[in-house]
Formats: C-alpha cells, sequence, structure tokens
C-alpha cells in the first residue's frame, strides 16, 4: 500500500469514528451542543499523519487507533451503555461513584484534552490466563503501556467485535487503590464492564496495552 492510499485509509476510520460518536449522540450525553462537542474531536484529525508514517492501517486483531473521549468530558457509566454489540447494550456492574475513583496509574500519562487518539492497540490476547500483576510486568517490557477505563471502553465503542465470549481484556491502566483491575467482556452475550482481582488469572481475560498517545 502507497503512502497515499494509506493515508486514505487511515483517515476515513477517522471520519467513520467521529460519526460513530455523533450517532451516540455523545455531545448530548454531555450536556453540549454538537459543534462544541466535534471541537474537542476535529485536532485529533491532524495526527494522522504521524499513523501513516508508522505504516498503521485498520483491521480487526491490531487497531491502528480510536478517538477516545475522557470521562471528565463524557462518564464511563454513560459511555458504556453506548456500547452496541449485536444489538445489545453494553452495562456495567460498577456503579458511577465508584468508577470515578479509578485514576490512570503512575506511568500513565494522558494528553491534556478532552479527546485524544489511543494508537497502535493489542486486546491482549498474549496475555491470556496470566494475572494482571504479571502481565504488567510484560507490558513494560515491552514498552508499551496499560489501558485505561476509557479507552478501553473507546476500543469496543468503535470495534464492538474485538470482544467476544471468552476473549475479554483487563484494563490494568486504572487503579483505585485497592486489588480490583477493570475488565470489559460479554456476559449474557451482552458487553460488559466489571472488575477482578489483580491476582487471579483467567483464561477468558488478557490485558490490553498500547504503543502510545497522541
Amino acid at each position: 500500500m502507497s503512502y497515499k492510499e494509506a493515508e486514505v485509509k487511515l483517515f476515513q476510520e477517522f471520519d467513520r469514528q467521529v460519526e460513530n460518536l455523533v450517532q451516540k449522540e455523545y455531545s448530548k450525553v454531555a450536556l453540549v451542543p454538537a459543534d462544541e462537542f466535534i471541537k474537542h474531536i476535529e485536532p485529533l484529525k491532524e495526527k494522522i499523519g504521524e499513523l501513516v508514517m508508522q505504516g498503521k492501517e485498520p483491521c480487526l486483531r491490531h487497531i491502528p487507533f480510536v478517538i477516545v473521549v475522557k470521562s471528565d468530558l463524557v462518564a464511563a457509566d454513560k459511555t458504556i451503555e453506548l456500547v452496541e454489540r449485536e444489538n445489545k447494550k453494553g452495562f456495567a456492574v460498577i456503579d458511577a461513584d465508584d468508577l470515578k475513583g479509578f485514576k490512570p496509574i503512575e506511568g500513565v500519562k494522558l494528553p491534556n484534552s478532552m479527546a485524544y487518539l489511543l494508537v497502535d492497540i493489542d486486546t491482549g490476547k498474549e496475555t491470556l490466563n496470566i494475572t494482571p500483576d504479571n502481565a504488567m510486568e510484560i507490558i513494560k517490557k515491552q514498552n508499551r503501556s496499560p489501558l485505561t477505563i476509557d479507552e478501553g471502553i473507546a476500543v469496543i465503542t468503535h470495534y464492538p467485535d474485538i470482544l467476544r465470549k471468552n476473549n475479554g481484556f483487563s484494563l490494568l491502566g486504572s487503579r483505585c487503590g485497592d486489588r480490583r483491575v477493570t475488565a470489559l467482556w460479554i456476559s449474557k452475550n451482552q458487553p460488559k464492564l466489571g472488575w477482578c482481582w489483580a491476582g487471579n488469572p483467567h483464561t477468558w481475560l488478557g490485558s490490553a496495552n498500547c504503543g502510545g498517545r497522541l
């Protein structure tokens, strides 16, 4: 694929994701006018060129980027409910106040903007049946970063089919000071945001990670 073809493909993917957020009425949930919401997203388009230089392409197993909307703008307990997979809505078993207590861990540095690009995303298939504690060490050695709650929800918002029965993923980048680690998986055919213990391995949970944030 030529540089120009890759560029066009990534710009098309960016536009698809923007339209996805519009169709899901993120602005309405954020309680801001649609044009104001889009102002948080549009500047990210300029960063697509950096992805072209890295040779990233949209595909199901290796995701080049997703647009992440911070819970500061749209709360995570609301965004999970906007996820739809096979006509089933997402849900959380962690209440809104509890979710607010999960913050990015040390070493996970987020852009200052209300929306940003999460790039080079791996949902952690290689860390299935490995405890979150041990998976974190693997991720660090690979010079990659674990995903936060907002980022995990963004992934399944734009790529709902990446979440499959018996193949979910943990979000090690957000913690609240205890031994819980949040995760996304399929429960009753619906996308579910729940939690598991950091020291427990699960055959159906990997640990998602990324190459960076723009």
